[in-house]
């Protein structure tokens, strides 16, 4: 009896556990369609992205490959610029030196004109200075074609028919040229040919008094007198040097050498001013050097004061 019962109540609960599993089984089968219909969404949401991020890809590749080749045209363009622009650079360069070398030519030519024709203006000048004025031809007279000398000029008795020598006027030789009468002077003072060297370098300035060579001609000219022992002649001819061709080559020597020829005339005082002139006027010549060492002479050699 008791078993009964016990099999009746099993058979009861498991009765009632019937619906529940059928409710159960209900659920799963509505709720798979559901969850299977969300995951093909999710599913298809990410298969649009993912088409999406291929679309942008592709266009970010084609901008790219657009942004490249304009690059490699910019770059073309710049490297044609810069070759052309050397090659600019390279015929102006080449212009510029052309120009360069036709000027200096030109300036070449032109300093060789000035040189020919500052020749020329002396060998004029030379012409026209050692051309001699002629005087009028005395009449002749027509039986024996002998010139007629002039009537008396001073009150002596003189014949109408008396001819009278006419003594020849010294003449330079025509057409001589500057620089080959400063030679020829140069050449008597190199072979020691004193007065010559005055008579000729004193002829050369009186004939061409502003050549450039006019400096140094005077200055020789002092240079004979000191040769030949005439200090006092010597020191006029440095004095004309100085005064008359400040700015010339040689006029430092004609300061040292004015003041070693007041020297030998026993003038001290006067060779002091000279040497201290030229220390002044030209100090970084030779001549100035060696007046140094000369004043350092002279007061070396000067007696002591002796005070009483």
């Amino acid at each position: 009896m008791i078993r009964y019962h016990r099999l009746h109540a099993t058979g009861r609960t498991a009765m009632s556990r019937v619906p529940l599993l059928i409710i159960l089984l209900a659920v799963v089968v509505v709720a798979s369609p559901l969850s299977a219909a969300a995951q093909s969404r999710r599913e298809m949401q990410m298969m649009a992205d993912i088409r999406i991020v291929q679309e942008q890809n592709q266009q970010l590749q084609i901008a790219l490959a657009q942004l490249s080749e304009a690059l490699t045209a910019i770059n073309g363009r710049f490297d044609e610029q810069a070759t052309a622009s050397r090659k600019g650079f390279a015929d102006q360069k080449l212009t510029v030196d052309q120009l360069a070398g036709d000027l200096r030519v030109v300036r070449e030519r032109v300093d060789e004109t000035n040189v020919r024709i500052s020749s020329l203006s002396q060998e004029v000048e030379g012409l026209r200075v050692s051309i001699p004025q002629y005087a009028p031809a005395p009449p002749t007279d027509p039986l024996s074609g002998l010139p007629i000398s002039p009537g008396p000029t001073s009150g002596t008795d003189t014949a109408p028919g008396d001819l009278t020598p006419q003594p020849p006027a010294p003449s330079p030789g025509i057409g001589v040229s500057p620089q080959r009468l400063f030679d020829t002077a140069q050449a008597d003072y190199m072979a020691g040919q004193w007065a010559l060297c005055v008579t000729g370098f004193d002829y050369y300035l009186r004939t061409f008094p502003k050549s450039e060579l006019a400096g140094h001609a005077q200055f020789l000219i002092g240079e004979c007198l000191t040769s030949e022992g005439k200090f006092a002649e010597a020191v006029d001819a440095y004095n004309r040097t100085i005064t008359t061709y400040p700015r010339a080559e040689r006029t430092p020597d004609a300061y040292y050498k004015r003041g070693l020829a007041l020297e030998r005339q026993n003038e001290i005082d006067r060779a002091r001013e000279s040497y201290e002139g030229v220390i002044r006027a030209f100090p970084d010549s030779t001549a100035a050097r060696l007046s140094k060492q000369s004043l350092d002479r002279l007061s070396r050699s000067r007696p002591p004061l002796v005070l009483e």
